[in-house]
């Protein structure tokens, strides 16, 4: 655990560095059609959560 966390924080330094902006590379339809596809794979437990 302790590698990882070195791990993480040496790429947090290093993007801190030479910082930049998030580009998005797919537009929202083609992500919820991906996460779509993903759920129709693995299917549903069954589970559902609290609504706020």
């Amino acid at each position: 655990m302790k590698a990882l966390e070195g791990d993480i924080t040496a790429w947090i330094d290093t993007w801190n560095e030479k910082p930049r902006p998030f580009t998005w590379t797919k537009t929202a339809d083609k992500i919820l059609n991906s996460l779509a596809a993903c759920l129709t794979k693995v299917g549903t437990t069954g589970q559902k959560t609290e609504q706020n």
